[in-house]
């Protein structure tokens, strides 16, 4: 079997699509969290701190809108 199908086979359960979109959505959160502890350490500048920061907000949005729209994913 290969990813892919894999991959699919996943996907026609909607409860374990959503639950691996919501993990990844909080792995996104907690990031975020070392972002700002990173920043307030000084261990990097505020422009490299809001590059990443814009980033993993993209992210989240995304995830947020496939668990909303998990029935375009699933079968």
């Amino acid at each position: 079997m290969t990813r892919v199908q894999l991959g699919e086979r996943k996907r026609r359960y909607k409860a374990a699509f959503i639950a691996k979109l919501s993990d990844s959505e909080t792995e996104a959160s907690e990031m975020q969290c070392w972002l700002d502890f990173s920043l307030k350490a000084k261990f990097m500048t505020q422009i490299v701190y809001e590059g990443f920061d814009q980033r993993y907000e993209r992210i989240i949005a995304q995830l947020v809108t496939m668990i909303d729209g998990a029935d375009k994913w699933c079968r």
